[in-house]
């Protein structure tokens, strides 16, 4: 078997971390590449040595003088070097990095030294070859990442390369500069991999033991998910969930191989597994609920609005014209809802409706504020009756007004539109019909 293990920031936080990262990675000799992030938090006050970049680089690019905050810098890695006892110096690497950020190489190479230079303790530690992901990571010219020459490149490397790290979250330019993925594009980083290398497991080890049915935050230890599909967590992480970086799903899923996320601090959890599809039922009907405050929605009115042609177009016309992305449209007969996030449409609100009465010449239209989204997805939901009088009955016993619904046609998720003020009353009282009484 060959397995991609990625850890993340909290994972390598620390010698103390990267030991237990080194335990896991040698109780499974199957574990054969490895992508780190940077260093994270050591504890609840400290900074992101990703921050710490970008705050020494907001200096450099200022043409102010940054050197302590290099040498803060410095001296994370340093700890963690001294700490696995390893006879390696970065002396040279941070001459380059001080050199660069004079040169104002950029805000994402940058951001992207901290992959980089945990990726080369890593890989020293380990004694695994390092690979510099500039090298097969690709992005063309206009900031894209380049799904299939990257795979060439990757595959082409590691097929000669039995072990070894490469760390996440950035690429190349065609020229060479650096590029990187989104916050927490890492998690890309270890898909791609696993693709290349055509993986049989993912392993995403952070420091949580997989998904929740729902958010810690509002429901008192929630339960664990234990499987989950690519379309569900899709589902759930368009909504917050963010225990991965969703776009990491794509590569993997193209290929078929399972994610495994796993909990570096408890190594013997089995964590949550992340597949195509399964015949294993949900123990619940419902996989996990996720969602959103901070939503308006325009109400539209016109009579005989369904046999109007081009109506809907015209409407939605409105808002892209505006820049402005649209979350759902629920419709009737004669009316038509169009919910977008607040902070993106209050400052364009106006024009957006003069634009509506230009194209579409509606009846009345009516804007509502502080709404909230929320999400019940689950696999199971097609094959059980009543999901949705369990969830509207549910949210009537929490006195809970129901703003909107909508289902897809797979049946696999159920939109909810409430009010922001009832968002974790809301949560609290579908979790607990769905799982805590099971009624």
């Amino acid at each position: 078997m060959k397995k991609v293990v990625k850890f993340g920031g909290s994972s390598l936080a620390s010698a103390e971390q990267f030991e237990k990262v080194g335990d896991i990675i040698k109780a499974d000799p199957d574990r054969v590449y490895v992508v780190p992030s940077a260093p994270g938090k050591r504890n609840s006050k400290d900074t992101k040595v990703t921050d710490m970049l970008y705050g020494c680089y907001d200096l450099a690019e200022n043409d102010k003088d940054f050197s302590k905050e290099l040498a803060a810098i410095k001296a994370r890695y340093d700890e963690i070097i001294n700490g696995l006892g390893l006879k390696l110096s970065l002396k040279d690497e941070f001459k380059t990095i001080e050199s660069n950020f004079k040169a104002k190489a950029g805000k994402d190479y940058a951001a992207s030294r901290g992959e980089y230079l945990n990726g080369i303790v890593m890989a020293n530690y380990l004694g695994y070859e390092f690979i510099d992901s500039a090298t097969v990571v690709a992005f063309d010219k206009n900031g894209n990442f380049d799904s299939e020459k990257t795979n060439k490149l990757m595959s082409k490397k590691l097929e000669r390369t039995p072990r070894a790290v490469i760390p996440g979250f950035f690429g190349a330019y065609p020229d060479g500069s650096i590029k990187t993925f989104s916050r927490g594009g890492s998690d890309i980083t270890g898909s791609i991999v696993s693709r290349a290398v055509r993986a049989d497991v993912y392993e995403n080890w952070t420091d949580v033991s997989g998904f929740l049915i729902a958010d810690p935050r509002i429901i008192t230890l929630p339960e664990q998910i234990d499987t989950i599909t690519y379309t569900e967590l899709r589902e759930l992480a368009y909504m917050g969930a963010s225990v991965l970086h969703e776009d990491s799903i794509f590569p993997v899923r193209k290929e078929g191989i399972p994610i495994n996320i796993r909990n570096t601090n408890m190594p013997e959890d089995p964590g949550t597994w992340i597949v195509e599809s399964t015949a294993k039922k949900s123990k619940y009907t419902i996989t996990g609920i996720a969602g959103k405050k901070d939503f308006c929605c325009v109400n539209i009115l016109k009579d005989q609005m369904n046999s109007e042609v081009g109506f809907v177009r015209r409407v939605l016309q409105a808002f892209e014209d505006q820049n402005i992305s649209i979350e759902h449209v629920p419709s009737g007969i004669d009316t038509m809802t169009v919910f977008v996030q607040q902070d993106e449409f209050i400052e364009k609100e106006q024009s957006v409706v003069a634009e509506i009465h230009k194209l579409a010449q509606p009846d009345l239209l009516e804007i509502e504020s502080d709404l909230a989204l929320i999400a019940v997805v689950g696999r199971g939901m097609k094959s059980t009756r009543g999901t949705a009088g369990r969830i509207f009955s549910a949210l009537a016993h929490a006195n809970v007004n129901v703003r909107m619904i909508d289902q897809g046609s797979s049946e696999l998720n159920i939109i909810i539109g409430v009010e922001t003020r009832d968002f974790e009353k809301a949560i609290k009282a579908i979790y607990d019909i769905f799982v805590t009484t099971q009624l």
